[in-house]
């Protein structure tokens, strides 16, 4: 198998994470130049129907595209350690916060932080207003996650799951527009440090 990537987007960090948290060493990486518009002509990216990135090629030619899609099939054939949930009430908890982070924390981030940083202005035209206006929308989402944390190592379970890594890739991309969570939100700030600890010590 192979893992079309880039060092640039969000996305295809997610899988790389998983990919480090459960030792998977067997799936070659491609770098697809998302700076050169690489990835709107490849023909592997292509496949999908969409220019997106990430997208897993299987040996028979065939792929896989969308991050948490690409993370449910590694998880099938690499369990452990396990990142979306041992039995159905897990899955649904799992589901239910990487689901409630998807539409109102890391989408809202990753397109305002593509609508408002300057070196992506060649992947999309800058739009300041419609990208504070995701940055607000974030902010308030912001403050509940910060609650919910209270007393808690991990947003989903009580050890780390997809929804931890889209959260905290999502914040790590932001920060190309010079987003942070207000620093009053400290078992936010507790989070996504110990967060960024951790993938330093995974190397991704």
């Amino acid at each position: 198998m192979k893992l079309y990537t880039t060092d640039y987007a969000p996305n295809p960090r997610r899988v790389r994470w998983v990919m480090a948290e459960k030792g998977i060493t067997d799936i070659g990486l491609v770098q697809i130049d998302i700076m050169n518009l690489e990835h709107r002509t490849h023909p592997v990216v292509a496949k999908t129907g969409s220019s997106h990135l990430p997208v897993l090629e299987l040996d028979d030619g065939s792929v896989i595209a969308e991050s948490v899609a690409i993370g449910r099939y590694l998880e099938s054939l690499y369990p452990q350690p396990n990142l979306f949930g041992h039995d159905a009430r897990e899955i649904a908890d799992i589901e239910m916060w990487t689901r409630r982070l998807e539409q109102r924390l890391a989408t809202p981030l990753m397109l305002g932080t593509r609508l408002k940083a300057a070196p992506l202005a060649v992947l999309e035209t800058p739009n300041t207003a419609v990208a504070d206006y995701m940055f607000e929308g974030a902010a308030v989402f912001c403050a509940g996650l910060d609650a919910h944390l209270a007393g808690r190592d991990f947003i989903a379970a009580d050890r780390l799951t997809i929804a931890d890594i889209v959260c905290a890739c999502a914040f790590d991309f932001a920060r190309i527009a010079r987003f942070r969570p207000d620093n009053s939100l400290q078992d936010l700030e507790r989070w996504l440090g110990a967060m960024r600890d951790r993938a330093k010590t995974l190397e991704i």
